[in-house]
């Protein structure tokens, strides 16, 4: 008694039908890829122009802040050196702020520019 052996669907398989089978699967996965990273591209996107959004709400607040101060400022020393006085006072004081902001800033550029250099 011999026994033949099973004849099953994967055997009847040709090459070339192993090689299209595994070109689709392949397709199918790299399509299925595509969609999962323009999803997570988008979540990205989503995230990051929130983020932007708070953060120059954030920005605008500050600015806002700080032209308040300096009203205040203005309204302050209004009654000891007169309205007009009170305005070149502030502004002066702010600009020599602003001054000084910028020549530490144009340090800390010349110091990073003198280490990438050595």
């Amino acid at each position: 008694m011999t026994q033949e052996p099973l004849q099953t669907e994967a055997q009847d398989e040709t090459v070339r039908d192993v090689f299209t089978r595994l070109y689709a699967d392949g397709r199918a996965y790299a399509e299925a890829e595509v969609e999962r990273q323009k999803l997570r591209a988008g979540i990205v996107g989503a995230g990051l122009r929130d983020a932007l959004i708070f953060a120059a709400v954030g920005i605008m607040l500050i600015f806002a802040a700080i032209v308040a101060c300096l009203v205040g400022f203005i309204l302050a020393l209004a009654p000891h050196l007169g309205t007009g006085w009170a305005t070149c006072a502030v502004f002066g004081g702010a600009l020599i702020v602003a001054l000084l902001l910028l020549l530490i800033a144009k340090g800390r550029i010349d110091r990073m520019k003198k280490a990438v250099k050595s």
